[in-house]
């Protein structure tokens, strides 16, 4: 059922309340990617079981799939069953019309990456394109996250081996990063400090010196995309520096599709997907979101 815009607002303002907090307290929301209601079930008893503020996300593809009502019902139902502080985040939205959509159902968090759909687009159009989104998200008070140029990395499972020295060339600036956050007026700017997407064999290297640096120079609030694969010390000290959202998606695929794997195999004779799917691969997800939860220090964080 379609929230009223008094309720999304509500929503919005309290959502930005929590960022904040997050940012004087120094822990960091766990932004977690949202494939079906096995998914969003994992997080919420993660986020129950430890009481923290969580976000989940859809991307386009999961928008094409599932619907941005059906997602905004979906949640706001889980977070009356469970009694969560949790919000909605459109991730990676890869334009002005598909983030206008996301603001308009009621998302309080709002990914424009127009790099999304067009990886050679120039700096200058995405400014332009993500003001567009930031002039129109006032109109409910979501918060507005860009990041300035396309993001290295695919939410895959890779086989090939980290290529620091090409990760490196994608690496944030700081005098970029100021730019861009004073050109955009966005709320949340998205870092590369050696964070890529997807899953590799090799574990991921954070650069948290230039954190720091990026982190001292400009005022608005940081986030952490590509977090899967990631040793958890990045994250603690990350969220010391200042981070306040880490987005993880592939390490939760990659367990939901080893354990239901694992689970079909060992009961070839059920029938009910589903019923293996709550025995077995709710857990698993949960205990990865769990994990990260420890990391992200927002255990106790929510507010009822």
């Amino acid at each position: 059922m379609p929230l009223s815009l008094n309720q999304i607002r509500d929503n919005c303002a309290k959502a930005r309340a929590c960022m904040q907090r997050a940012r004087n307290d120094h822990w960091a929301f766990g932004a977690f990617n949202l494939d079906d209601e096995p998914t969003l079930r994992a997080v919420a008893l993660a986020a129950q079981a430890h009481k923290a503020p969580v976000l989940v996300e859809v991307s386009q593809g999961e928008v094409d799939e599932i619907g941005l009502n059906n997602v905004r019902d979906m949640v706001d139902n889980f977070k009356a069953e469970y009694g969560l502080e949790i919000y909605v985040n459109l991730d990676h939205s890869p334009s002005v019309e598909n983030a206008i959509a996301g603001i308009d159902a009621g998302f309080e968090f709002i990914h424009i990456d127009i790099s999304q759909a067009n990886h050679d687009a120039t700096r200058e159009e995405i400014i332009e394109r993500t003001k567009e989104v930031v002039a129109y998200a006032k109109f409910t008070g979501a918060l507005v996250e860009a990041e300035e140029r396309y993001f290295f990395g695919s939410s895959d499972l890779h086989t090939e081996n980290i290529d620091y020295e090409e990760v490196k060339k994608f690496n944030s600036k700081p005098d970029e990063v100021v730019d861009f956050v004073n050109q955009t007026g966005i709320d949340t700017c998205a870092v590369q400090i050696g964070n890529l997407h997807g899953k590799y064999p090799v574990p991921k290297i954070l650069d948290l010196e230039l954190l720091a640096k990026i982190r001292a120079a400009i005022n608005c609030n940081i986030s952490l995309h590509g977090g899967s694969d990631t040793p958890g010390h990045y994250f603690v000290e990350a969220v010391k520096i200042g981070v306040t959202k880490v987005n993880i998606n592939s390490d939760m695929r990659y367990a939901y599709r080893q354990t239901l794997e694992k689970v079909l195999k060992d009961n070839p004779n059920e029938i009910s997907v589903a019923k293996l799917t709550n025995k077995e691969v709710v857990p698993a997800v949960r205990s990865v979101v769990e994990e990260k939860l420890a990391n992200f220090n927002s255990s106790g964080k929510a507010i009822i």
